[in-house]
């Protein structure tokens, strides 16, 4: 890429919105509000390009989303989740081109379409009891691992924090800190894949404005609408990405 993209008013028009919904996800709609950006942004430039663009305005909205979810979130889940997390992200990178791209999409794909289902038809979805801590270890470690591989990690923490019917500020801070820690520690390795280039990171510098108002119309959304609003929502979204997955992993380049 040159750094004449940065002029190229297509790349914006799918570029702009992409990164205020994704925004709007951090700030209180979800992980899966953000799961067609890379997506979108792959029709005008390339999947790792897009993902390497994003990366750092995803650290930049963690910023926002961690002072506004500051002191709402489970600690005890967190405790859970992220060593899960970090152990997967080191997998992930390590076999980073093992396993085909596809397989993985398809893999979360079907898992996120079989848990909305299972909500849709309203058959007992088994409590996650908070003491058998593997649960939260296993989605934890395959989220980090897909969030490495191919930035989907939202729908496996999410099969997870969902059937916990955590209070909705309480779940969306929890996501919060959770990705944040995650976009950071990914940092990391893709530095050193050389990844951040000097285009990359300069449109990621003119887009990076859009990240605190994302942050904050997603918030002052979830505050305008009720906790089974937003459970409904967030179940519609894996639902969405779960289908935008599972196309990707059959039909994907």
């Amino acid at each position: 890429m040159s750094v004449s993209l940065i002029t190229d008013p297509y790349f914006y028009a799918i570029a702009i919105p992409a990164v205020m919904l994704y925004g709007m996800g951090k700030g209180g709609m979800g992980p899966g509000a953000g799961a067609v950006v890379v997506p979108l942004l792959s029709l005008v430039i390339s999947p790792v390009q897009a993902a390497a663009i994003m990366l750092p305005i995803l650290c930049v909205m963690d910023i926002f989303a961690i002072h506004t979810f500051r002191r709402r979130y489970d600690r005890e889940q967190l405790k859970i989740l992220v060593p899960a997390a970090l152990v997967g992200i080191v997998v992930g990178v390590a076999t980073m081109n093992l396993l085909p791209v596809r397989t993985l999409k398809l893999m979360i794909g079907v898992i996120a379409i079989v848990f909305f289902l299972n909500y849709l038809l309203k058959r007992s979805t088994p409590n996650i009891n908070r003491s058998r801590r593997w649960k939260g270890y296993f989605w934890g470690a395959l989220s980090g691992f897909t969030s490495a591989q191919i930035h989907a990690g939202g729908p496996p923490v999410t099969v997870y924090l969902l059937p916990l019917n955590l209070d909705k500020t309480v779940l969306i801070g929890t996501m919060a800190v959770f990705f944040t820690i995650v976009n950071y520690v990914k940092l990391v390795p893709y530095t050193l894949l050389g990844l951040f280039d000097t285009a990359n990171l300069l449109t990621s510098l003119v887009l990076v404005p859009l990240a605190p108002i994302g942050v904050r119309c997603g918030y002052l959304l979830m505050q305008r609408i009720s906790q089974p609003t937003i459970y409904r929502f967030l179940y519609g979204m894996l639902l969405v990405s779960g289908l935008k997955l599972c196309y990707d992993g059959l039909l994907g380049g």
